[in-house]
């Protein structure tokens, strides 16, 4: 029984912003125009991650997980990296702090390659920008890279 605590408390939670995104109401037609409701992405990230859960349940189930040593650097860097996003994302850009955060990810987790590591930062925020701007119609929050685009 043990094996289903991490799962039941990503469930819980999920369970918990489904719960949360469904109290929203409904944004006109003339606000959202073709694009989905604000309370649709949390819902269907949520689903994903219930469907994610059982299968780590039954992951466990089958195969329980062993004993692990810590991380040090690792963990810690990540940790801070992490603070680094957060003040990077309020003070800066939302798209140059994943950018900034995910090159020192990089190098942090051993990435010798540093045209890999520019590249990675480069390309995978561009194309979540794109993807969430062209695609989804999904503006995001004013900073220094967003004002440019946006006008």
């Amino acid at each position: 029984m043990r094996f289903l605590t991490i799962p039941g408390v990503i469930a819980a939670f999920s369970v918990a912003v489904i719960w949360a995104a469904l109290q929203l109401e409904l944004s006109p037609a003339m606000i959202v125009g073709d694009s989905m409701q604000p309370r649709a992405f949390p819902i269907l990230l949520m689903v994903l991650n219930l469907v994610l859960a059982g299968l780590l349940a039954f992951q466990y189930r089958s195969e329980p997980p062993k004993k692990f040593r810590q991380e040090g650097l690792h963990a810690w860097g990540s940790i801070a990296l992490f603070v680094v996003f957060y003040l990077l994302t309020v003070y800066i850009d939302m798209m140059i702090a994943i950018s900034v955060v995910m090159f020192a990810m990089c190098l942090l987790w051993g990435e010798r390659r540093i045209h890999v590591a520019a590249l990675v930062a480069l390309v995978t925020p561009a194309a979540v920008f794109l993807l969430f701007d062209l695609v989804l119609r999904v503006r995001f929050p004013r900073g220094l890279f967003t004002n440019w685009y946006y006008g």
